[in-house]
Formats: structure tokens, C-alpha cells, sequence
């Protein structure tokens, strides 16, 4: 069964190939582009690479945020094009559950999203006997609010994620010792841990149609907020 799974929920774009427990290729950028000058052009590139046409695929996936609201828009509508015209299943998956699963860390894994304003997008996460487990879910928080939440309930925790870039010195005159960091290939998306999850997902009875997939921001966007305001 193969998989093609984008993100596409930072500057990061990054799109997989899996076909049940191997890994057949991988395309990251993290540069200053737009995704929609680059997302497609990597998915047929590594396709191409890979002799396979859409139609060789049977199950795609994406990140669902939270993330840009311009890079998740982007990303979720070739994904559901695609899927579309092939007439497969699709999958979301969370962005900060992908990034925790990038780190089979033996504890607590929390991984950090720049949201703006001392806010990240965050969740906190556990591995259990070779299973990740969402202990909080989701959601925008102050990183104050969330450091206090840590240093009150664990011992040891790890961050990733671009957030741990920016909050690193906060992270660390709260934490200390507790907390540690990941290297700084997992800190950035990896469309083969949306892949991974999705087999996963897929394997308990999840599927999606692709006219239902939608992003989850968490949060308005700047737009809708200031619409808010005006009113």
C-alpha cells in the first residue's frame, strides 16, 4: 500500500513516498519560497523518480495544522485534488502530532509552533510501549502558560519544533535541566511521519473523504480577526 503525504503548515516543504513499512523517498526545502511555486514541482520530482504515477497511489495524507493558513490552505487542496482525480482516501493529520512522532523519545515530547505574540501551537505527548499518546491536545498558548504547566507536572520533557528557535532561552531560565531538545533535523516537518500516522490511522479504520478534509487552524486568521474587530 503506498502513501504520498505532504506538510506544508511552515516554510518547510516536504513531501513522502511510503509503501507500508519502507520509506521510498523524501523531498524537504526550508527556504524562502512560496509553496505554491514549489509543492507541486517536489511531488513530481520525487514521483517521477520513483516511476510512479498518481493513480500508483492508495492512500494520501497531509498535515491539517496548525501552521500558515496560506501553506495549509495550499497544501490540503493538492492534496485533495490529487486524491480526487484519482478517486482514493485521504487523511489528516495534526502537524504537532507529526512533529512528536518525529522524536521516539522514552518520556514526554512537547512540540513547539511559533504562533506569535510569547504564543506557540503546542500539545504534549507521551511514548508508551512503541506508541505515541496525546496526553494534551492541540491547542495556543502564551509560552509562559505552557512552561508553567510543564515545570509543574514533569521531571524531563523534550521540545522540537521551530518554536524551541525562538523560546529557547525562556524554555531554559524556567526549565533548566528538564528540558531537553532535539536535533535539528526533527525539529522542521517530515512528510514521512504524516505518512507513517496516516498508515497507522488507516490500519485502525480512519479514512477521509476528500471533500470533508479541512484545515484546523486553532486560531482566526489575522483577516477574519480584524473583520471581527470592525464589527
Amino acid at each position: 500500500m503506498k502513501v504520498l503525504a505532504i506538510d506544508t503548515s511552515s516554510v518547510v516543504a516536504t513531501c513522502a513516498v511510503l509503501d507500508e513499512e519502507k520509506l521510498l523517498g523524501e523531498y524537504t526545502l526550508n527556504q524562502d519560497m512560496t509553496h505554491s511555486e514549489r509543492l507541486i514541482p517536489m511531488i513530481k520530482t520525487l514521483m517521477d523518480s520513483l516511476k510512479l504515477k498518481p493513480e500508483d497511489i492508495d492512500l494520501f495524507a497531509g498535515s491539517v495544522g496548525p501552521g500558515s493558513f496560506t501553506g495549509l490552505r495550499i497544501g490540503l487542496a493538492t492534496i485533495k485534488g490529487l486524491a480526487h482525480v484519482v478517486d482514493k482516501s485521504v487523511i489528516g493529520i495534526s502537524t504537532l502530532e507529526a512533529l512528536a512522532f518525529n522524536v521516539p523519545f522514552d518520556g514526554i515530547v512537547i512540540p513547539i509552533m511559533d504562533a506569535r505574540r510569547d504564543r506557540v501551537y503546542t500539545g504534549i505527548y507521551r511514548w508508551e510501549n512503541g506508541k505515541l499518546l496525546n496526553i494534551m491536545e492541540p491547542t495556543i498558548l502564551n509560552i509562559d502558560e505552557l512552561l508553567d504547566i510543564v515545570d509543574s507536572k514533569y521531571e524531563k520533557v523534550l521540545f522540537n519544533g521551530d518554536g524551541t528557535l525562538v523560546f529557547k532561552d525562556r524554555i531554559d531560565e524556567k526549565l533548566k535541566d528538564k528540558a531537553l531538545y532535539a536535533p535539528i533535523s526533527l525539529n522542521m516537518a517530515k512528510a514521512s511521519s504524516i505518512g507513517e500516522l496516516a498508515l497507522l490511522k488507516w490500519e485502525e479504520g480512519s479514512q477521509e473523504n476528500y471533500f470533508n478534509l479541512s484545515p484546523d487552524y486553532l486560531r482566526e486568521s489575522q483577516a477574519q480577526r480584524q473583520l471581527n474587530e470592525k464589527r
